[in-house]
């Protein structure tokens, strides 16, 4: 599926990017092969994964071709001529029009070798196109805010606009106003404008759910922002019954119903370019029901595995495994850890025309063009082993089964893995370890999960520290090693931080990092998985080995100050 690096010859701009000093030959090469291979400029794939800081490849390039760069931050946005150019074609080459002079189109671009965006943006419009050199990072966070400016965006609703905010719900059945609760009315202004404004303000935040939570003498709103819960509202309890069935309207479920659970989905307009999924339980409690929202954001899928947290060995083998015909990669976890967003990145970077990918899941978190995606449903007979059947009559090359529950998807799953096909899935374990020997207790022949099982990689989410208020911590040297970090780490030496808290994150936590442990098959591990070894014994073989555990990884984000000692441990407690 790739090129070898040593096949490749640097040249032009990668060239000019390694005798700067802004890459090492190796990523420069693994760079070229992968932007190449995604079909976006080099630049780009550099400063969406983080591999260089955008202005000095801004300037670097500049140097390249003799030109200047434009600061798009001292650019007036009023002097972007409006909708001169095709949304899509902004989009497909990450260009942006600046500003027009009689009959030549001035255009930002990050990188001065695409004539395909100048000649295509010449062709659309009849006008002359001259190239502007603009830093990558900010070129799309412009291109994002030129094509939201062109339309109403979440920004610039006012509470006025609350109530026309435009949704659209599916997965539920259509239901009438006639069986909401007595007194309830589902098209009260006020109630729509609140239910609304809990949306956007989670969308706002960074949320990634909503809990509508009634008690016998109070009624609460919590959002989960990078993995805690957090109390943002408490409305009256006698609005509870209305809340309850404006949040089931939307999201088209039988509101006369409030005995049983019901799942459901919303999507909520937000432009015309933007729109946000959530997913909808409600959960009959003792004094209502209580509903949540997961809120789907289909770009986290789109981040890069760079930027989900992988240690560069960690990375490379679930590169490797990807790139392997056949097999099975497993992603186990609680629920919320990411997982995911893992499979999703793999599949991204397998999603090519040349290549036959379906997914079942319950139900499909991220819709992603390329992909064949199936809601699994019980009630018809579409389960996981139903979907699997019937992908593998569908000429796959990859295939996704959105979890493991039962052993007839296991040995579905496992034949598949082992008759030339990739496939992704999930379990619900602590451990990679503990992976193996849940399948052995399904009732898995232990030959069948040695020969088909290729990586397993375990994974947590902690919070990031905000790096403009992260503080040091001074903690005793018998501390240090009684949390496990080894006399090895002490002595050569490192900073540890503690959260504080500013206006710019939450609690001294900005964002979230994956904390992994993936552990390859190797033949000493097949051999352990074959005479049904337990998980303790299978554990200290990958130590052995050099598989890194959750724990370990943990404390190598507090070394390299990601996050903080006290996060560590609260993901990874032994």
């Amino acid at each position: 599926m790739s090129t070898d690096r040593s096949n490749v010859t640097l040249t032009g701009l990668a060239r000019r990017f390694v005798d700067d000093g802004l890459l090492d030959e190796a990523t420069a090469k693994d760079a070229f092969l992968q932007a190449s291979k995604n079909r976006i400029p080099l630049i780009t794939y550099l400063t969406q994964n983080s591999l260089a800081d955008s202005s000095k490849l801004a300037f670097s390039a500049a140097m390249e071709f003799g030109v200047s760069v434009l600061d798009l931050a001292a650019f007036a946005p009023e002097m972007m001529p409006e909708k001169s150019v095709d949304e899509k074609l902004i989009r497909k080459h990450n260009a942006l029009p600046l500003y027009k002079r009689g009959n030549r189109l001035f255009i930002a671009v990050s990188d001065p070798t695409n004539l395909q965006a100048l000649d295509e943006i010449k062709f659309n419009t009849g006008l002359s196109t001259d190239a502007v050199l603009v830093d990558d990072a900010k070129l799309r966070a412009a291109i994002e805010k030129y094509l939201e400016s062109q339309d109403t965006t979440m920004g610039d609703l006012e509470d006025a606009d609350l109530g026309d905010v435009e949704t659209e719900g599916g997965d539920g059945s259509e239901d009438s106003e006639d069986g909401a609760p007595p007194g309830t009315d589902v098209d009260d202004a006020p109630i729509v404008k609140y239910v609304n404004k809990m949306l956007l303000d989670a969308i706002r935040g960074g949320a990634s759910d909503i809990h509508f939570e009634p008690y016998e003498k109070a009624y609460r709103v919590r959002y989960r922002t990078d993995g805690i819960l957090k109390e943002v509202s408490r409305p009256s309890i006698k609005l509870a019954p209305k809340i309850s069935a404006r949040v089931k309207i939307m999201a088209q479920l039988d509101i006369s119903e409030r005995r049983v659970p019901q799942d459901g989905r919303i999507k909520m307009k937000l432009s015309r370019t933007k729109a946000i999924d959530f997913r909808v339980n409600t959960l009959p409690t003792l004094w209502g029901e209580k509903i949540v929202l997961r809120i789907l954001d289909p770009s986290q899928a789109k981040l890069g595995i760079d930027v989900l947290g992988y240690e560069e060995d960690q990375k490379q083998l679930f590169l490797d495994a990807l790139e392997q015909p056949q097999g099975m990669i497993l992603v186990t976890g609680p629920t919320g850890s990411g997982k995911t967003v893992s499979l999703y990145t793999g599949l991204n970077i397998l999603n090519t025309p040349g290549i036959n990918i379906s997914t079942a899941e319950d139900p499909a978190e991220i819709n992603l063009e390329g992909i064949n995606q199936v809601n699994v449903n019980a009630k018809v007979g579409l389960g996981f082993a139903e979907a699997l059947r019937a992908f593998l009559r569908q000429d796959p090359d990859v295939i996704m089964v959105g979890e493991i529950r039962d052993l007839e998807t296991a040995n579905i799953a496992i034949k598949a893995a082992q008759t030339g096909h990739l496939v992704l899935s999930t379990l619900h374990t602590n451990s990679a370890a503990e992976t193996l020997t849940r399948m052995m207790n399904m009732g898995v022949p232990a030959f069948n999960i040695a020969t088909s099982v290729s990586l397993i990689i375990a994974q947590r989410l902690g919070r990031r520290l905000c790096s403009s208020c992260k503080q040091p911590a001074s903690i005793p040297e018998d501390v240090l090693l009684a949390e496990g970090f080894t006399q090895e780490q002490i002595d050569t030496g490192f900073t540890l931080y503690r959260p504080k808290g500013c206006d710019k994150c939450t609690m001294g936590y900005k964002g979230r990092v994956g904390i992994y442990e993936v552990v390859k098959i190797t033949d000493e591990l097949a051999n352990m998985i074959m005479e049904e070894a337990s998980s303790i014994k299978i554990a200290k073989q990958a130590q052995v080995e050099g598989f890194r555990n959750l724990r370990q990884s943990a404390l190598r984000k507090v070394i390299e100050g990601v996050t903080s000692l006290e996060e560590a441990n609260r993901v990874t407690k032994d």
